[in-house]
């Protein structure tokens, strides 16, 4: 018989993810350890450890697994990360307790659960959106910042550590989507203030990779408003949001700035229930793009403005925008896309769409939907997966089928309990609301007690 394979976590660290992936890819190639290991010339064993976060993989090995694999380099890509980790576990002086990121380290300690209770206290204020939008609207093409050529000095920005910053970048990211903040986002905020600052500080090798370089923070600070937003923190996801958009300004680059200002702030507003800003700051995104917007940016900016309208109760309008961001994601073309807009697929404007059938209480137009992006949707993308099908089981109640409902909202607490995530907690409180006028039937009481038994943070 067989042996089980050894369940791996990919968030405790690096090698443990880059295990996973190695993982991954062989059992979608159909592979053996055995077979892949005669493949690349070698052991079935080294290729079990590796995959197992034993033993760390050679160079001659990653670039082996990708040749036999036909990966197009995606392992090598992980490989500066795991020859970071190397050398900071090959160095015992610089070594502490936390620098083996795992679950467990984001557990708080009562000294620190006081402070993160403080920092989700920070209230989000819709006042200063704004002042940011219309500074961001009206700043001209900005001057390249001046760069100081350091040829010679081994802590420039160059291609090459920017490379490794973009890839862990997309490395967290995809944890993000797998797990939830909760289990992630302390890996991010060591890796922005230990790395990140590190680059921020030091002089690119050339005006393009400065501007790569600020693009860049850009998207880690718009990873920790996410993050933010995930463990209930709004106004701290609202600064760090903020902090993005301005770095947009630095690296003139306004395609992004616009997206951060209609699909983050606008969201992160429209959450709080401010719809009225939402619909300003995505209006203000796509007057300030028009001459720059792809076929999917465009896309993701309307289909925002149609969930401010939807949540205005401006059905027309709310409509017209969704035409509009659909027929241009029709349009759309992933190779022509920025690299940070490829996630918007049919399935996730198919979320989009549901969402405003949903606040224009509509049922049978967000069930059919929400079928459409739950078919399309990733199963690794378990957040995305448990908060639309919460929202099903929503929509189900409002029609009135509470058997489909309780049933369907079931799944949703199976989803909901392997993430660490704020929203999707939130999610299952509010089909928990929205069943309340049933709560005398069987099916509604036993829904109950099988949330305060799997997933007791979202029992009311």
């Amino acid at each position: 018989m067989g042996q089980t394979p050894r369940e791996l976590e990919p968030s405790l660290s690096e090698r443990h993810f880059f295990g996973a992936e190695l993982r991954r890819l062989r059992e979608q190639a159909n592979l053996s350890q055995a077979r892949l290991g005669a493949m690349i010339r070698f052991s079935a064993d080294l290729v079990r450890r590796v995959e197992t976060a034993d033993r760390f993989p050679s160079r001659e090995f990653v670039e082996a697994c990708d040749k036999a694999m036909a990966t197009d380099g995606a392992l090598m890509r992980l490989l500066p990360l795991l020859e970071k980790r190397r050398n900071r576990e090959g160095k015992p002086a610089t070594a502490s307790p936390g620098s083996q990121i795992g679950v467990s380290s984001l557990v708080p300690s009562p000294a620190s659960a006081s402070l993160a209770d403080m920092v989700i206290r920070v209230p989000f204020q819709p006042g200063v959106l704004d002042r940011a939008a219309l500074d961001w609207l009206n700043t001209p093409a900005a001057h390249p910042r001046p760069v100081t050529q350091r040829s010679s000095s081994p802590d420039g920005v160059t291609e090459e550590t920017l490379f490794s910053a973009e890839t862990a970048l997309a490395m967290f990211r995809q944890l993000d989507h797998t797990h939830g903040a909760g289990r992630v986002h302390a890996q991010v905020q060591r890796y922005v203030e230990g790395e990140l600052n590190r680059l921020l500080a030091n002089s690119p090798a050339s005006e393009a990779i400065g501007r790569r370089l600020y693009t860049l923070a850009a998207g880690f600070f718009e990873l920790c408003g996410y993050q933010a937003v995930d463990t209930g923190a709004h106004g701290l996801a609202q600064r760090r949001y903020l902090r993005a958009l301005r770095l947009t300004q630095a690296a003139d680059d306004r395609l992004y700035g616009s997206y951060l200002l209609a699909v983050n702030i606008g969201h992160l507003a429209l959450h709080c229930g401010y719809a009225e800003p939402a619909l300003r700051m995505t209006l203000t995104a796509v007057r300030g793009s028009e001459t720059q917007a792809t076929p999917a940016v465009c896309a993701a900016l309307h289909a925002v403005v149609a969930r401010a309208h939807a949540r205005l109760g401006h059905e027309r309008d709310c409509l017209a925008h969704l035409d509009v961001a659909e027929r241009q994601l029709g349009h759309s073309r992933p190779d022509d896309e920025p690299t940070w807009i490829r996630y918007l697929t049919p399935a996730y404007l198919a979320d989009e769409i549901a969402h405003c059938f949903h606040d224009l209480g509509r049922p049978q137009q967000t069930q059919r939907h929400l079928s459409d992006a739950l078919a399309a949707l990733s199963p690794t993308h378990v957040r995305r997966v448990a908060i639309d099908t919460a929202l099903l089981a929503s929509s189900l109640a409002a029609a009135g089928h509470i058997d489909e409902a309780c049933a369907t909202a079931r799944e949703a607490v199976d989803h909901a309990a392997r993430t660490s995530s704020h929203r999707c907690l939130q999610r299952i409180v509010e089909v928990q609301a929205d069943l309340e006028p049933y709560r005398c039937e069987p099916e509604v009481r036993e829904f109950g007690e099988y949330v305060r038994h799997q997933l007791p943070l979202a029992a009311v």
